[in-house]
């Protein structure tokens, strides 16, 4: 597909999520069912391997199979090329950037924080693999080295390429500096109304994960916001204080939206989320949030 820029790196984008067989591997049949569906969605574009997709438990013939698809889907597309050692991430980076995506999602490496002067070496030389293909910095609060709203200007100056930040957002100081970088910023879904009033771009986002057609018809509704707010507040964190990682968790949402067969086990050691949790969450989710579902269209 056409480069993405940071001007056009905007809307609800949706991820795909690991459907798993008893033994832990990769039901492709469901996956493809998934992509099937969400390729026929209203979602402005489709990724993989974020924090949803499990990308730290793939092996690299996973990761190649799952680009495949993504690539023959007919969708605007990224690809998470992401790994926490900077060699693997590197070698993912080069065959992602063979399938022309319209970006590749990059995490700094992850085992031991990186000083500023190896954040840039490491994203020059990224961004070299990638060649003609544009990067999106992936920094989520669980990441060991922190990017902060000043850094990003003289990242993106250094970095031409790098076009967009996934992030958790922040305050409007927050968004005042971190909007002089000039790259796209991307935010959790459940906030995504309201940080857009202060400057966000879009979403890779989780409550696609609950509805993907619901997430972008809802994109901008604040009232819906805070409903997703009460949702998740009697649903998702007390999965969260639990222990539940993000992937069971953006599972658990797909399951109590029931659009796909995805299923809610999550690659081991990671803790799932029960059939009876996902039962006692589907009808408070209906209630609160008709919005997000077909069927009260």
């Amino acid at each position: 597909m056409r480069p993405l820029t940071a001007d056009s790196l905007r809307g609800v984008w949706a991820t795909l999520l690991l459907p798993l067989n008893a033994d832990d591997s990769i039901d492709f049949g469901r996956l493809e069912s998934q992509l099937a569906t969400l390729a026929g969605s209203q979602v402005d574009g489709l990724y993989a391997h974020g924090t949803a997709g499990e990308f730290q438990t793939l092996t690299e013939d996973e990761f190649d199979r799952i680009n495949s698809l993504l690539a023959g889907a007919g969708k605007p597309f990224q690809i998470g090329a992401s790994h926490p050692s900077a060699q693997v991430q590197l070698s993912r980076v080069e065959r992602a950037a063979t399938l022309a995506p319209g970006a590749i999602q990059a995490v700094v490496p992850d085992w031991l924080p990186l000083n500023e002067r190896e954040l840039l070496e490491f994203f020059r030389r990224v961004a070299g693999a990638a060649g003609d293909v544009p990067l999106v910095l992936y920094n989520p609060p669980h990441a060991k080295t922190q990017v902060g709203p000043r850094q990003l200007a003289g990242l993106a100056a250094a970095v031409p390429t790098l076009i967009g930040l996934k992030t958790a957002g922040g305050d409007k100081a927050w968004f005042d500096e971190a909007l002089q970088s000039g790259l796209a910023l991307f935010v959790p879904g459940h906030f995504l109304a309201s940080m857009s009033l202060l400057g966000a771009h879009g979403s890779y986002s989780n409550v696609a994960a609950l509805s993907p057609d619901g997430a972008v018809r809802t994109a901008d509704d604040l009232d819906v916001e805070r409903r997703i707010g009460e949702f998740f507040e009697a649903h998702v964190a007390p999965l969260q204080k639990a222990g539940l990682s993000n992937p069971a968790l953006d599972k658990f949402l797909a399951a109590v939206g029931d659009w796909a067969d995805v299923g809610t086990r999550a690659r081991w050691p990671m803790q799932s989320a029960t059939p009876e949790q996902v039962e006692a969450a589907r009808p408070v989710a209906r209630r609160l949030l008709p919005e997000l579902f077909r069927d009260s269209w």
